[in-house]
């Protein structure tokens, strides 16, 4: 499954991309906001995450940027059908972000999940990352009102209170761009670097 926006082409994670994920990946700020990446994350974590066969269920794509440069592969973005109401995850790596691709990557998950006849789709973040809610909403997801505790596979497989949020696809909403809160989530990543435990 193939997407292009107007900055961006999504993809599928080819084996030989395991390198670009690995460097783009591991940051263990970034990781403890995933709730499947473990930390410490290692270079075979990402060999196999690349190589894995797909279940048609589990829709899992590079974010890559075209450019005269090549197609750096600055992060993924996925969808987890397995359930009544598909998931959706993403990441963007350090160095890519304040740019509005969160949003874009976003919208280009949810024109192919329209394509798939998915209805509604839901996400969350840890309630320690408000900002991912900022790039949620900016591309039209509601929050629910919960608040679950939700398995963080980065954070030793500890369960942390994550908010909730769905979107309609019978909805029509065009997601914003850059500065859709990942300035946000850098500064939400330097500061729980710098906290001190109590």
């Amino acid at each position: 499954m193939f997407m292009r926006t107007q900055r961006l082409f999504l993809r599928p994670p080819f084996p030989e991309d395991w390198r670009e994920v690995y460097r783009g990946i591991n940051d263990a700020g970034l990781v403890r906001m995933l709730a499947r990446a473990p930390w410490p994350y290692r270079e075979d974590d990402a060999r196999a995450y690349c190589a894995a066969q797909r279940d048609p269920m589990d829709v899992r794509l590079a974010i890559v940027l075209p450019g005269v440069d090549g197609a750096p592969l600055i992060g993924q973005i996925g969808m987890d059908c397995s359930e009544d109401v598909p998931e959706i995850g993403y990441w963007i790596a350090r160095g890519y972000r304040k740019r509005g691709y969160a949003t874009e990557a976003l919208g280009g998950i949810l024109q192919i999940a329209r394509m798939l006849g998915v209805r509604r789709v839901q996400a969350g973040h840890y309630l320690d990352n408000p900002a991912s809610g900022a790039v949620l909403r900016k591309a039209g997801f509601r929050e629910t009102g919960e608040i679950h505790p939700t398995h963080a596979l980065g954070r030793g497989g500890q369960m942390v209170l994550a908010r909730r949020y769905a979107l309609n696809l019978d909805e029509r909403v065009e997601p914003g761009g850059a500065g859709d809160g990942e300035a946000d989530v850098d500064a939400q990543m330097r500061s729980e670097a710098n906290r001190k435990p109590a």
